[in-house]
């Protein structure tokens, strides 16, 4: 049970008792209701300050899955072997191992050298359980959250895990870190130190159910490592981790090597069970993707997992899949989709009206691209909370319209009366009737066709902008839509640039459209603040890169998180997409219900596929088949 305040008591029982000399003096039975209510009053403060039994795990509604006993997770083979070594590989090139700033170009596994306090369980909507964190408190409004840390959790380095680390962790991250942090943990008003290994974090006012989940996702740090370090620096020394691997070789822009940690000290922990396999795990850098396909069927690398539609339908057709020695799956999964899309910088004038990107998105024909480019593997995406139940589809129910009754005349009336549908084709490249309507729109936002060029009314200004890319891959999707939007009188350049350079130009939100996505979880909440919301949008590096700054949004948000169950989740989340929906914030792309595996051989996954599909860290190599292999692929880079 949580530690009482005793002076909270003694002011509490002073203020009644005042309260009742003072209005009721002389009047014994009055007195009497006085002391039921000191009584009622003691009983309240206690449920609210004070009982909250230590617990193992919490889920974001209902109750966990896993009992405080149990032994692993069920989709993990627990027996899985220890050894082997994989190499995977990614596109651009890195700078700096501190992932948690803006600056630099971070590696790619940091993760893997760091503990969380909680981890999730992937076969559930949102449940967490201890890591670092031996027991988790919390009253049944969630008003704040105290964490155990294990006594037995160690830095690499041999210095325990402390109430210390946390805290610095978290204020640091606040302060010096990535944007996001700032909006996740925005509702959190106050850190306690309450012994060594104890630390309670004090939420604002407000139902935020999500908030003793999301805080247990802090990356914990060493506070003895860092206090002498600027965290604001990108840095290529070393970090100092408490996690299951440690970096031990690099190249800058060119590799990263993790090594296991032999006595890693969580590993009997039920949560890590079954996970963290690979003796050393290999990060190589390519340019590109076309390169990184040939080089895996040089056997340069074990494993990828395929998003071109092209190279998973016609580049894999090469004797090692013949002879078993590479397998192709598609494993299916419950995923959210979340939305991806080319995405509109409203911050730029020539989209600040939603009529043009509603104009604009007529020019995008997916059905002809998903039968001539895509191998008709795709489904279209007009959610952003795709392939749930949280997606706003159909007319606006009752529960719905409860909620966006209080918004009219401040949303598109189509939210009431219309269900959203991105433009539809026959997907034969004709689409003079699309083209037709979206016309209609510019010209009805004041842009005309001048000698065969769109153009303002009132500036004379011309409409064209630039698409920046940072893969090539996207090329030949971004220029079939630029010669639609010829057909409007628009004028569009398809730019792809270098990683760096990309990534400098997202954070200043220097561009006019980009390919952007935003994954999504089954349990929305904290993280819509840094997608959408007004904060987010006058901040350098958040993720809001088109720019929505709505006080209806906004509230929208803090509506959604504050939800205290489930079905008011899904009603929520349903309400906040609808607005979004008809905003014409992006124009819609494509997803998957199955990911598109391929890997050598020498490489084994559990049998049961989670909820939200196949999890690498608990994936093994088969040693035997690791050294028939060896023997055909190419040898390892020089080092």
């Amino acid at each position: 049970m949580a530690k009482c305040n005793a002076k909270i008591f003694v002011r509490a029982y002073n203020k009644v008792l005042i309260y009742g000399l003072r209005e009721h003096s002389g009047a014994f039975d009055l007195i009497r209701i006085a002391a039921t209510m000191i009584n009622t009053l003691f009983f309240m403060t206690i449920v609210n300050l004070c009982y909250a039994e230590p617990i193992h795990g919490l889920a974001m509604h209902g109750q966990a899955k896993y009992a405080a006993n149990f032994k692993h997770f069920n989709y993990v083979n627990p027996k899985a072997p220890k050894g082997g070594d994989v190499k995977l590989a990614t596109t651009g090139s890195f700078d700096s191992f501190n992932n948690f700033i803006i600056k630099g170009e971070a590696a790619a596994g940091l993760g893997n050298l760091y503990d969380t306090l909680l981890v999730p369980s992937a076969d559930e909507a949102f449940s967490v359980y201890g890591l670092l964190a031996e027991s988790i408190e919390t009253p049944e409004d969630r008003s704040w959250v105290q964490f155990v840390i294990r006594k037995e959790a160690r830095w690499h380095d041999g210095e325990p895990v402390t109430a210390d680390d946390l805290i610095w962790s978290f204020n640091t991250l606040i302060k010096k870190g990535q944007p996001f942090y700032r909006y996740y943990y925005s509702s959190v008003a106050k850190v306690e130190k309450i012994d060594t290994l104890t630390v309670r974090f004090t939420f604002k006012t407000g139902e935020n159910r999500e908030l003793p989940l999301i805080i247990g996702q802090i990356p914990v740090l060493p506070k003895h490592y860092w206090q002498d370090k600027d965290f604001s620096k990108t840095s290529l020394e070393k970090p100092l981790g408490s996690g299951p691997y440690k970096i031990e070789k690099f190249e800058a822009g060119r590799f990263v090597k993790y090594k296991r940690i032999a006595d890693y000290w969580g590993s009997d922990l039920p949560v890590k069970k079954g996970f963290n396999n690979f003796d050393t795990i290999r990060y190589d850098y390519y340019r590109d993707a076309t390169v990184q396909v040939e080089a895996f069927k040089a056997g340069e690398f074990d494993f990828r997992a395929e998003n071109s539609s092209k190279m998973w339908a016609t580049a894999y057709d090469f004797p090692a899949l013949e002879k078993g020695l590479v397998q192709k799956e598609e494993i299916k999964h419950s995923r959210i989709a979340g939305m991806q899309g080319f995405a509109y910088n409203i911050r730029r004038e020539i989209f600040s009206d939603s009529r043009v990107r509603q104009a604009l998105a007529s020019a995008f024909d997916f059905e002809w691209s998903n039968r001539n480019l895509f191998y008709s593997q795709y489904i279209r995406s007009r959610s952003y909370f795709g392939n749930s139940e949280m997606a706003a589809t159909g007319l606006a129910n009752n529960d719905e319209l409860a909620i966006l009754q209080a918004y009219r005349g401040r949303v598109p009336e189509e939210v009431y009366r219309i269900e959203y549908q991105p433009p539809k084709t026959n997907g034969d490249g004709r689409i003079r009737a699309n083209l037709k309507i979206g016309d209609s729109l510019l010209k009805e936002a004041g842009w005309i066709i001048k000698n065969k060029k769109r153009v303002n009314v009132i500036t004379g200004a011309t409409m064209e902008f630039e698409i920046l890319l940072v893969s090539p891959m996207f090329e030949r999707i971004a220029l079939p839509f630029t010669k639609n939007l010829e057909r409007l009188g628009v004028k569009a350049r398809v730019r792809t640039v270098d990683s760096s350079q990309y990534q400098r130009r997202l954070e200043t939100f220097d561009f006019d459209m980009i390919v952007s996505a935003w994954g999504a979880s089954l349990s929305p909440g904290n993280e819509q603040r840094d997608f959408w919301s007004t904060a987010a949008a006058n901040q350098n590096g958040s993720r809001n890169v088109i720019g929505i700054s709505d006080p209806v949004i906004d509230e929208l948000i803090e509506t959604l998180i504050a939800a205290p169950d489930r079905k008011s989740l899904i009603t929520r989340a349903k309400a906040l997409d609808r607005v979004m929906q008809w905003g014409h914030y992006v124009i819609p792309h494509w997803h998957l219900n199955y990911d598109r595996l391929i890997f050598w051989s020498k490489l084994k996954h559990p049998k049961i596929t989670p909820l939200q599909g196949s999890q690498f860290d608990t994936w093994w190599v088969k040693l035997e088949n690791s050294t028939k292999i060896q023997k055909i692929q190419k040898s390892p880079k020089a080092e």
